[in-house]
């Protein structure tokens, strides 16, 4: 990966980890937002635990170079569940279209991880029949 690839996919992965983070502590802390969107959704309150976990595991693995792609993949996942929430059963006013719009900025950042880094999947490295990273 170049330098400039290398930069601006820094870039994103902080502000997915950053957005997630935010948005982690409040579902592990029982916030009174937290608990009526998933109850909302029906998932209160073992969803919500198990969002967060798998929220902070994608945050996690976003910090560390060798598995970001992976976590950049797993956040673009989780926040398709999130977006799909919202058109669903959560709608866009207040603060449900704040998270929305958190939602949409973690899942273009990470899909963006997830193409500039996209030769660290060895499925994707195979297809391209490996070679140099991007």
């Amino acid at each position: 990966m170049n330098k400039k690839t290398n930069i601006i996919s820094w870039v994103l992965q902080i502000i997915a980890a950053a957005i997630i983070m935010i948005t982690v502590i409040p579902k592990f802390m029982g916030a009174p937002d937290s608990v009526a969107l998933f109850t909302k959704l029906g998932m209160e309150p073992y969803g919500r635990y198990v969002i967060a976990s798998v929220e902070l595991l994608a945050c996690l693995l976003l910090l560390i170079p060798a598995s970001a792609v992976y976590g950049a993949v797993l956040a673009a996942g989780v926040m398709a569940g999130a977006i799909m929430g919202h058109f669903t059963k959560l709608g866009f006013e207040g603060i449900m279209g704040q998270m929305f719009g958190m939602a949409i900025v973690v899942f273009l950042s990470a899909l963006g991880v997830t193409y500039l880094r996209r030769r660290q999947l060895p499925i994707v490295d195979k297809m391209f029949g490996g070679g140099d990273t991007c």
